[in-house]
């Protein structure tokens, strides 16, 4: 039986993060590492740190990635594609020419039996009043069509400067700490949830950059994927087992 890789946040193409190139190939080595073990992966939001389609433009670079996803989907490999605050703007390019699935919102998915909700996390729970009207307005088709009025060389530049200060106004460049299972809004998010739907064994969410392996009931988990900056970290179920690790290139196999 082979794996379900789970990983989120590469951001990459950030101005704010330091030799990207290094950091594309890392993440383009740990898909060749597991190429021939990988039943399907899913990259849940925030790959790119800013993407942008438009009509017949697509944003230069990342070329390294989207070849081995390419190569992965041609061996029959899932890959799906959940967007994040950053790389929402995708149209139809990751489906036509790299085989991947697309999903916009969150899913609950069954895999090799077992029940996931997958989403990248932005948005979720009560808290953050004033980024989910932000969020609204990004997710909003006439704005979208006024920003791709934009001339590439001036869209792509602004999307990639907002980035750059989205990430920088943080301290330090980076997100707060684990808050606490009363605090943190994707656990309180995923009790809420798992009253209704007491079905899912595992919610799994990018978004927050910090890795979180916490049991929430007997038969349900909540896993946060860390990021692919500097933890380089993934999740990975084999049918029965749900581990959380992180990928040292040239020490282990994953």
């Amino acid at each position: 039986m082979k794996n379900i890789y789970f990983l989120s946040d590469a951001h990459l193409g950030s101005l704010a993060i330091p030799h990207p190139r290094m950091q594309e190939r890392r993440l383009t080595n740990f898909l060749d590492s597991i190429k021939h073990k990988a039943a399907a992966v899913y990259l849940l939001g925030d790959i790119f740190d800013f993407w942008h389609e438009y009509k017949t433009v697509i944003p230069k670079g990342y070329t390294r990635l989207l070849g081995k996803i390419s190569e992965l989907t041609d061996m029959g490999v899932e890959v799906h594609f959940f967007i994040g605050n950053h790389d929402l703007w995708v149209d139809d390019y990751f489906e036509k020419e790299c085989g991947m699935t697309v999903h916009r919102h969150a899913e609950t998915v069954e895999l090799l039996d077992k029940v996931f909700f997958l989403a990248h996390g932005d948005g979720l729970g009560a808290g953050d009043r004033k980024y989910k009207i932000l969020r609204r307005l990004f997710h909003n088709k006439g704005c979208q069509r006024l920003f791709a009025s934009l001339h590439p060389r001036w869209g792509m530049a602004f999307g990639l400067q907002w980035a750059r200060h989205s990430r920088l106004k943080r301290e330090g460049g980076v997100e707060p700490p684990y808050l606490g299972e009363d605090k943190e809004e994707l656990i309180l998010f995923s009790k809420k949830y798992l009253q209704t739907h007491p079905e899912v064994n595992f919610f799994i969410f990018g978004h927050r950059h910090i890795e979180l392996d916490l049991m929430l009931s007997r038969t349900t988990r909540v896993l946060i994927l860390g990021d692919w900056i500097s933890q380089f970290s993934y999740a990975v179920f084999d049918g029965e087992h749900l581990f959380l690790e992180n990928f040292v290139e040239g020490e282990s196999e994953p």
